[in-house]
């Protein structure tokens, strides 16, 4: 892959801010820097941003419907109803599945939790779910992380006595369900000051205010903050302002005092005894969540994430590792399929979308294989598949371009869409894709910029290996944790050498071990370069290149960095 990189010099007078940021910070001009390009431009907001307070969280109160949610709540105790808390299938709806009943068993015992099939229901609120609740007698559904578009489902529910709390983050249409309390702060009624928490988050709020209201010590909140900062890296939502309060503290959580299903989670991960990062959710927590709800059924997710014991929390998650496994194969056969499509269909290439559809595959991996074409070909992307007389799929998107914006467009063809910027799903007729692709490859080409289609690094400073000390990588820690709109720093350096000991490493010989040389400074550093084996003949030959890297902790020497390196290129000069 050939990236275009992106690197602006600051100005003298970024230049002189940033050395006075660093001044009174103690940090190193180039990190105050890159924290004025991040918008911290301040002494207090650089002490707020390297130290999250819980105290600052927001005022729950602040978001809509709020009090009428809680009060609703209290009543439902009051009158010993029966509660079911509701949520999607994937990281974000389990994880806020498990928070929310955790912290309400504490005080109620009269609480169920139900997670449609993905198969036999499909995505949101399901008849078979509200009957399921009638039979059972409920009178309250509280659902997360999805329901703002079950206008009909809600009204069937409100019909048989059922009501409904809301607790979601995707975009509302225009029209409402009739719940007796919508909690969204994407509502275009909400004042709520930040837009961008996770479905989790939202249950989070609601239990926050739910505490606050009952005279309930915020600290027995805390224990569930590891759920929060998994959805939030799993659902990749913005790692800033009050997410990154809520990540910072869930992450802390995490690595100190997990519960006890995501003890397990970690322990068969491979986890055990290292820092957890928010790039190890995504990658490794995460999908093991997912899998049930991908492969069978999120219960057995839910089941897992508030289990007490830990043998049996043990012996679920290596359930679900099973479905993982499965996950991956299915997940590769179909990237592999749908790469040999692209390759085939000529028309494919030549848009800034791609569109692909195939009755075969599986309606649990769909998003994922977006995600993977839509990293290899840097375009917005849909993947659907056949159930019945309809095709049901996911979208996914490139950086900058409202992908949920696109679909919408097309909302005259669709039977049901949801979902937010970069990421939605979509039901529609199976006759009606081929006029979808054309509709939607329309909208994407009208309003895509050239560069969003292109394999960018974003670069923050070009630096020398004689200002990567030990001081600088433990200030760069303190920037995490990392994630949407807030990327782990990455810098260049420029006419490097091979010191003469880098050599291809890995089961495929995949993977270039470095030790290079940095011609202005003499000093040597170690870096490794994941699937970039390619650069190994031009490194050997003695001349010089550039390189773009993150600068990490180097797990087999204590005490040691490295350098991991996104992208080599033959110097200019």
């Amino acid at each position: 892959m050939h990236f275009k990189w992106n690197y602006k010099a600051p100005t003298p007078e970024e230049t002189r801010a940033a050395e006075a940021l660093g001044a009174k910070m103690g940090i190193n001009p180039i990190l105050a820097q890159i924290l004025i390009r991040r918008g911290i431009t301040t002494e207090p907001a650089a002490k707020r941003f390297f130290r999250p307070q819980l105290g600052d969280l927001i005022n729950p109160f602040l978001m809509k419907d709020m009090d009428v949610a809680v009060d609703r709540l209290n009543d439902a105790m009051g009158r010993k109803e029966r509660i079911m808390i509701y949520g999607d299938y994937d990281v974000d709806g389990c994880s806020a599945v498990a928070l929310v009943y955790k912290f309400l068993q504490q005080f109620y015992s009269n609480v169920d939790y139900y997670i449609p099939d993905r198969y036999e229901e499909g995505y949101g609120v399901s008849k078979k779910g509200i009957d399921y609740a009638l039979e059972t007698g409920v009178k309250l559904i509280i659902i997360l992380d999805c329901g703002i578009k079950a206008i009909d489902e809600i009204a069937y529910a409100k019909s048989v006595g059922i009501d409904f709390i809301i607790c979601d983050h995707h975009v509302p249409d225009e029209v409402l369900p009739p719940a007796v309390a919508i909690l969204n702060p994407k509502r275009e009624d909400d004042t709520y000051p930040f837009k961008h928490l996770c479905g989790c988050g939202v249950g989070f709020k609601f239990m926050q205010a739910f505490a606050k209201n009952n005279g309930i010590p915020f600290s027995q909140l805390i224990p569930l903050l590891d759920l929060v900062a998994v959805s939030i890296a799993a659902d990749i939502v913005p790692v800033i302002d009050e997410n990154r309060i809520l990540a910072f503290h869930g992450l802390k959580q995490l690595n100190q005092n997990p519960s006890v299903g995501l003890k397990a989670i970690i322990d068969i991960c491979g986890l055990n005894g290292r820092d957890i990062s928010m790039s190890d959710i995504v990658f490794k927590i995460g999908p093991r969540i997912n899998a049930s709800g991908r492969v069978e059924n999120g219960m057995q997710t839910v089941d897992l994430l508030i289990e007490r014991d830990h043998a049996e929390a043990l012996r679920k998650a290596k359930h679900i590792n099973e479905y993982n496994e499965q996950r991956k194969d299915i997940d590769k056969q179909m990237t592999e399929e749908a790469n040999q499509i692209v390759e085939r269909i000529e028309s494919q290439k030549r848009h800034s979308s791609i569109v692909l559809y195939d009755e075969n595959w599986k309606k649990g991996v769909v998003g994922i294989v977006a995600s993977r074409l839509t990293e290899i070909y840097f375009r917005p992307t849909v993947v659907l598949t056949r159930m019945g007389d309809l095709a049901t799929g996911s979208a996914r998107s490139v950086i900058g371009f409202d992908v949920y914006a696109a679909i919408k467009s097309c909302r005259d063809l669709l039977v049901n869409f949801g979902g937010h910027t970069y990421a939605a799903g979509l039901t529609l007729k199976w006759d009606d894709v081929p006029k979808f692709r054309e509709r939607f490859q329309k909208y994407v080409e009208e309003h895509i910029q050239p560069e969003q289609t292109e394999a960018i690094l974003q670069i923050d400073a070009k630096i020398d290996f004689k200002d990567i000390t030990r001081k600088l990588h433990n200030d760069l820690k303190r920037f995490g944790p990392f994630g949407q709109d807030n990327p782990k720093p990455l810098f260049c350096t420029t006419d490097v050498y091979d010191f003469g000991t880098s050599k291809v490493v890995g089961r495929d010989q995949e993977h270039i071990k470095l030790e290079l040389v940095d011609s202005r400074s003499n000093n040597v550093m170690n870096g490794i370069a994941f699937g970039q084996s390619a650069s190994a003949r031009y490194i050997k030959s003695k001349r010089s290149f550039d390189i773009a890297y993150t600068i990490e902790d180097n797990i087999f020497k204590h005490n040691d960095v490295q350098l991991q390196i996104e992208d080599i290129r033959p110097s200019e000069n």
